[in-house]
C-alpha cells in the first residue's frame, strides 16, 4: 500500500466526475415529473412555496433552499418541476461524489487513469439508477436527496483527509466536514449519519486530533453555525404561514418539533418486529433497486440480480479492506451504519409490501419505507462497482499479465487486450439503467395533481371537506397553496385535527373567493354566498382546551335541525369532536363533505343516512337522503347520479392521467385511483338497470382501463374480486 498519495502522483478526475453527473442528469430530467406526486411530495413543495414548516422536524434548510427553486425564472416549468429540478440536481452531484470516492479506492489497484474513471463511472451509474435513488430524484418526495448529498460530499472530504491527515489543509477540510454534518443536520437526522465514520476515520489515521482542543473547538462552532437554519422556524412561523406544522412559536413548541414528539417510537430493545424481519425488509428493498417491478413471471430475476449485486458489493468491500485499508476505516464503518445500525435504530414494524404471505397477522408500516435507505443503496454502487472491477480483472487476466510500476510497488496485471476483450462483463452497470427506467420514470405524469383537482372541484363553493390521511390532503395543500385551484375549500383533515396547533391554523385560515369562471360547468348559474367567519366558531383559548377524547359510554342523538344522528358508546377524538362542532355551529351555512377516501368514518357517529356521494365526495344533507331518480342506494350509500356523472364528464382529469401513467408502483396508495374505479363501475351499475347499455359499456370500459393500470384488474375485475385494495 503506498504511504501517501504523492508516491502514486493521483490527482481526482474531476472533469470526468463532472461529465458522469451531467449524463445522469440528463437521466433524471428525461424522466423528471412535471408536478407533485402522492405522499409528502405536495406537503414539501408546497411548504417550499409558501416558506413554510413541514412536518416536524420541519426540514428548514430544505425549505429554505426550495424557496429559492421554486422561484427560478426557468420558463415553462411549473413550480413543482422546479423544485423537482432540486432533488434532480443534488442526486447528480452526489453521483459525482461517489465516480470520486471509487476512483481513489481505485489508484492502490489500476496503473491507468481510464481504468479507474471507468471504475468511477460505474460505481456512480449504479449507484444513480438504483430504484429507489433515480425514484427520489425525478420528484421530491422528501429531502433525502439533500441528505444524501451532503453525506456524499462528506464521505468525499474523509477519503481525501484520510490520505493527508496532517496540515493546516487536513484541519480546515475537517472543519468543512463539522460544518456539512451540522448544515445536514437541519436538513433531516439522516445528514448525521456520517458521523461515526468520520470518527472512526480521524481514530485510525491521526488519533492524536482529540487531544486538539483548538481544533476542537472549531468543528463544534461550524457544527452549531451549520445548523442556524432552525432559527428560521420561530420567526416564520409567528407569521402564520398557511402551513405551519406544530407551529413552534414558543421554545418548548420549537424543542418538540425539533425532537420528534409528534412521533414518539418505542425504545430501541423494544422491537415493533424481530430484528431478522427488519433485515428482511433490508433485503427485500434491495431486491427492488435492480429490478424494480418486474412481471410475476419474472419474479426470479428480480432475486438473482439481488443477489448479485449484493454478492459484487461484498465483494467489493473485501476488495476494498484488502487494497487502500485507509479509505476503508471511514467507509467500511459508513456502510455498517447505513445498514445493519440503521436498520437497528429505525426499528420498524413490517414492511408494507414484505412477506404478503403474513397479511394482516403482523404489524406493518403504513407504507414501503425504502427511502430511508438511500443513501444506502447509492453507495452500495460504489462497493458493487468495486466487485464489478475485481471480476473484470480476474476475467482479463485469462488473456495474460504483465509487470507495471504502481508507486513504489511491483504489480502484475492483465494487458491492455485482455482488459479490452473483457470489458464486456462492465454491461451489468446498466442493467438497473434499463430495468428500471419504466417504474422509476415520472416523466408526464400528474395523476396526483389532477385527483387533488377533482376531489376539490366535487365539492360546492365554499364548502368544508373532511380528509383522513397524507394522500387525500397534502395534493389538496399543494393544489390550493402552490396552482390556486380552489381556495375557497376549507380542507379539515381529521389526523391533523387531533393536534392543537392545526385546529387554530384553520381557525385563522383567510376566506377566500370562489372564481366561478375557473370552477365546474355544474356549479355555475347559482349563487353561492360567501362565509363571513370561521366554520370552527371557537376562540384559541376554546380550542386549545378541547379535550383529546372524550367518552361516550351509553348511545347519545346528535340533534342539528333535521339530523338526528345516533352516537355509540365509543371514545371520540378531538377531530371528531370539531367535525360535530362544526355541524352544529355552523351548518349549513356552508356544505359540508366527506371525502370518500375516508371510508365508514360518518357512519360511525351516525351521519350516514344522511350522507350523499357527489363525485369524489359524500355531501351532508339537512335531512335523511330521499330516492329518486338521480338519488340512488348502491353499494351501501347514497349517489347523485346526475352531479357525479357530469364531474366525470365535463370536469374529472383524473381518470385519464392515471390510465397514461401506466404503471402504480406504490401498492400502498392505491387506493387513490381506485376510487375512480369504484365511481366508474357505480355508475356502469345504475347505467345498466336504466337499461342504457351504451353508456354503461363506456364506463366499463373506463373501469378496467383504470384496473389494469393500476395494476388492480385481478382484484376488482375478475370473478369474485375483492371490492376495495
Amino acid at each position: 500500500m503506498p504511504a501517501s498519495e504523492s508516491d502514486l502522483d493521483y490527482r481526482p478526475s474531476y472533469l470526468a466526475a463532472a461529465i458522469t453527473a451531467a449524463a445522469i442528469f440528463v437521466v433524471y430530467f428525461l424522466t423528471l415529473a412535471p408536478s407533485t406526486a402522492m405522499w409528502d411530495t405536495s406537503e414539501y413543495i408546497s411548504a417550499a412555496y409558501v416558506l413554510g414548516l413541514p412536518h416536524p422536524p420541519g426540514n428548514p434548510f430544505f425549505v429554505l433552499l426550495g424557496r429559492v427553486f421554486a422561484i427560478l425564472p426557468i420558463p415553462g416549468a411549473s413550480v413543482a418541476m422546479r423544485i423537482n429540478l432540486l432533488a434532480a440536481i443534488t442526486s447528480a452531484i452526489s453521483a459525482a461524489m461517489w465516480f470520486l470516492v471509487a476512483e481513489r479506492v481505485l489508484v492502490t489497484w489500476l496503473p491507468e487513469r481510464w481504468m479507474r474513471i471507468t471504475g468511477g463511472a460505474v460505481a456512480a451509474l449504479l449507484g444513480a439508477t438504483a430504484f429507489t435513488v433515480w425514484n427520489q430524484s425525478v420528484v421530491n418526495e422528501k429531502v433525502y436527496t439533500l441528505s444524501a448529498l451532503g453525506l456524499a460530499m462528506v464521505s468525499w472530504l474523509t477519503v481525501r483527509w484520510s490520505d493527508e491527515p496532517e496540515g493546516e489543509k487536513a484541519d480546515r477540510t475537517l472543519v468543512m466536514i463539522s460544518y456539512l454534518l451540522g448544515l445536514g443536520w437541519a436538513n433531516h437526522q439522516m445528514g448525521l449519519l456520517a458521523g461515526p465514520a468520520v470518527a472512526v476515520a480521524v481514530f485510525m489515521r491521526r488519533p492524536d486530533t482529540i487531544t486538539r482542543w483548538k481544533l476542537l473547538l472549531a468543528c463544534a462552532g461550524v457544527f452549531a453555525l451549520g445548523m442556524t437554519p432552525y432559527a428560521t422556524q420561530p420567526i416564520r412561523s409567528a407569521h402564520f404561514p398557511p402551513i405551519n406544522e406544530g407551529e413552534p412559536t414558543t421554545w418548548k413548541a420549537w424543542l418538540d418539533n425539533f425532537n420528534r414528539v409528534q412521533y414518539a417510537k418505542p425504545a430501541l430493545f423494544d422491537r415493533q418486529a424481530p430484528f431478522y424481519a427488519q433485515i428482511g425488509m433490508w433485503w427485500f428493498y434491495f431486491k427492488w433497486q435492480w429490478f424494480r417491478d418486474p412481471a410475476d413471471a419474472y419474479a426470479w430475476l428480480q432475486r438473482g440480480l439481488g443477489a448479485l449485486f449484493l454478492a459484487l458489493g461484498f465483494a467489493g468491500g473485501w476488495v476494498h479492506w484488502k487494497r487502500d485499508r485507509r479509505s476503508f476505516w471511514y467507509f467500511g464503518t459508513f456502510m455498517f451504519t447505513l445498514t445493519l445500525l440503521l436498520i437497528f435504530y429505525l426499528n420498524f414494524k413490517y414492511g408494507n409490501s414484505q412477506s404478503p404471505e403474513l397479511g394482516n397477522s403482523v404489524a406493518r408500516e403504513v407504507r414501503d419505507r425504502d427511502y430511508f435507505f438511500i443513501v444506502s443503496f447509492a453507495a452500495w454502487g460504489v462497493w458493487a462497482a468495486l466487485g464489478l472491477v475485481w471480476v473484470w480483472e480476474g476475467i482479463a487476466e485469462l488473456f495474460g499479465v504483465e509487470r507495471v510500476k504502481l508507486g513504489r510497488q511491483m504489480l502484475e496485471i492483465p494487458t491492455r487486450r485482455g482488459w479490452l476483450a473483457s470489458s464486456w462483463i462492465l454491461a451489468l452497470a446498466f442493467v438497473p439503467l434499463v430495468a428500471n427506467w419504466r417504474a422509476a420514470s415520472r416523466a408526464h405524469q400528474t395523476d396526483t395533481r389532477d385527483f387533488a383537482h377533482d376531489l376539490l372541484d366535487s365539492v360546492e363553493p365554499y364548502g368544508v371537506l373532511i380528509t383522513a390521511g397524507d394522500n387525500d390532503t397534502f395534493p389538496l395543500w399543494y393544489a390550493q397553496e402552490v396552482e390556486g385551484i380552489r381556495k375557497d375549500v376549507l380542507v379539515l383533515c381529521t389526523s391533523l385535527l387531533n393536534t392543537d396547533w392545526y385546529i387554530r391554523q384553520m381557525i385563522r385560515r383567510p376566506i377566500y373567493d370562489y372564481d366561478a369562471a375557473k370552477g365546474p360547468a355544474v356549479y355555475r348559474g347559482t349563487v353561492w354566498p360567501k362565509p363571513t367567519g370561521p366554520a370552527i366558531h371557537m376562540s384559541m383559548n376554546e380550542a386549545d382546551a378541547l379535550p383529546e377524547y372524550m367518552e361516550v359510554r351509553t348511545a347519545q342523538e346528535f340533534v342539528k335541525d333535521k339530523i338526528r344522528a345516533t352516537i355509540q358508546p365509543q371514545y371520540l377524538d378531538r377531530a371528531t369532536i370539531v367535525v360535530l362542532r362544526i355541524i352544529k355551529d355552523d351548518y349549513p351555512a356552508r356544505p359540508l363533505y366527506f371525502s370518500v377516501t375516508t371510508g365508514n368514518t360518518p357512519e360511525q357517529i351516525g351521519l350516514g343516512g344522511y350522507l350523499l356521494t357527489q363525485g369524489l365526495a359524500r355531501k351532508l344533507l339537512p335531512e335523511p337522503v330521499a330516492a329518486s331518480r338521480d338519488t340512488v342506494l348502491i353499494g351501501g350509500g347514497w349517489l347523485d347520479v346526475q352531479r357525479t356523472t357530469r364531474l366525470w364528464n365535463e370536469d374529472f382529469l383524473g381518470p385519464a392521467s392515471v390510465v397514461d401513467r401506466g404503471l402504480w408502483v406504490d401498492r400502498a396508495s392505491v387506493g387513490i385511483p381506485y376510487e375512480y374505479i369504484a365511481t366508474a363501475l357505480t355508475l356502469q351499475q345504475v347505467l345498466l338497470t336504466r337499461g342504457d347499455t351504451a353508456q354503461a359499456r363506456r364506463y366499463d370500459q373506463a373501469a378496467r382501463r383504470l384496473a389494469v393500470a393500476t395494476g388492480l384488474d385481478q382484484r376488482v375485475l375478475a370473478p369474485g374480486g375483492a371490492d376495495a385494495p
